[in-house]
C-alpha cells in the first residue's frame, strides 16, 4: 500500500514563480507556429503588417526576458491534485500565491489585481485565480495562465435556449467573437465550453485554452466539426488582425462540452488574445 508522496510548499512555490516568468516572456511554440501560418495566408495589407509586428514583439520579449503584453494579466492556476501528495509546509493556496508574488515582483510585472469597488491596488498581483482537480496519482501538475483583461472582458457565459440546438451554439459563438471586435486584440483563441452547470461551463471554455493550438476535439467528432464551422465563420466575416481587416480573426476555436440539465443550455464563450500565456510543470 503506497504511503504517497510528500510535497512542500517551497517547492510549489519556486515552480509557480518559475512558471509565470516564463509564460508571461516566452510565447509558446505553438501560437508562434500558427502567427507565421497566419502570416503567410493573410490578404489584408495592414493585416500582415500587424502579424510581422506581434511576431517581431514576441522575438524581443523572448530575447530581453520582457513581457510579452504590458497586461501580465490575472494570475490563473490550474491545479490537478494527486489524492495521495501531502503538501508540507504550509497550504497550497499559500504556497502558490507566494510563488506569484515573487514572479511578479522579480519580473517587474505590472500588477492588475484590485478591490472590485474601490479599485484599490493589492499591490503583488495576489489573489490568485486558482481551480483544482483532484486525480489520482501522486503528483502535482500546475498551469500558470497569466489572463489579460482585455480579452477576459469580450467573454460570456449565456443561459441558451435548449430549442435553438447545434445551429444556435455555433451561431452564438460567432456573434460574441464579432461583437468583441478589435478590443481582444486579434487574432484571438475562442475557448466555447457547452453545458454543464452555468460555473462549469465558463471553466471548461477557459480550460479548452490550454489544448495545444488548433487541435481539435479527438473525443468528439461533433465537436470537431463545431469548431471548424466556427472558426470558418468567424475568419469569413472579415475581421482580421487587430481588426484592420483581413482573413485572420481568429487562430483557433477549441469546444468542450458536458451533459446539462434538460432545461437548460449553458454555453460560455471564452476569449483569449494573441499573447496565449501558459506555462505547466509535474511534480
Amino acid at each position: 500500500m503506497s504511503t504517497g508522496r510528500q510535497i512542500t510548499g517551497e517547492l510549489i512555490t519556486a515552480t509557480v514563480c518559475r512558471l509565470f516568468l516564463k509564460a508571461n516572456t516566452c510565447l509558446g511554440a505553438d501560437v508562434e507556429a500558427a502567427l507565421r501560418v497566419a502570416r503567410d495566408v493573410e490578404t489584408g495589407v495592414l493585416g500582415r503588417q500587424v502579424l510581422d509586428r506581434i511576431l517581431e514583439n514576441a522575438l524581443i520579449a523572448r530575447e530581453e526576458r520582457l513581457p510579452i503584453c504590458q497586461d501580465t494579466g490575472l494570475a490563473v492556476v490550474f491545479v490537478e491534485l494527486g489524492q495521495d501528495v501531502r503538501i508540507v509546509g504550509g497550504s497550497l493556496r499559500e504556497a502558490i500565491e507566494a510563488g506569484v508574488r515573487q514572479a511578479y515582483g522579480e519580473g517587474f510585472f505590472r500588477k492588475s489585481v484590485c478591490d472590485p469597488l474601490s479599485r484599490a491596488n493589492t499591490q503583488d498581483n495576489t489573489p490568485a485565480v486558482i481551480h483544482m482537480d483532484m486525480v489520482p496519482g501522486d503528483r502535482i501538475r500546475l498551469v500558470a495562465m497569466p489572463k489579460g483583461g482585455g480579452s477576459e472582458n469580450m467573454s460570456t457565459v449565456t443561459m441558451l435556449l435548449p430549442a435553438v440546438g447545434r445551429e444556435g451554439i455555433r451561431d452564438h459563438v460567432v456573434e460574441t467573437v464579432l461583437k468583441a471586435g478589435p478590443n481582444p486584440c486579434p487574432p484571438v483563441i475562442v475557448g466555447v465550453g457547452i453545458g454543464g452547470a452555468m460555473e462549469e461551463a465558463v471553466i471548461m471554455a477557459k480550460k479548452s485554452l490550454l489544448r495545444p493550438l488548433g487541435e481539435r476535439n479527438s473525443r468528439d467528432v461533433r465537436l470537431a466539426l463545431l469548431e471548424a464551422e466556427i472558426l470558418d465563420e468567424v475568419n469569413r466575416r472579415g475581421g482580421g488582425p487587430q481588426g484592420f481587416g483581413g482573413v485572420t480573426t481568429a487562430l483557433a476555436v477549441h469546444v468542450e462540452m458536458k451533459p446539462c440539465h434538460i432545461a437548460s443550455l449553458p454555453v460560455a464563450v471564452n476569449i483569449q488574445c494573441h499573447a496565449a500565456r501558459h506555462c505547466e510543470a509535474l511534480l
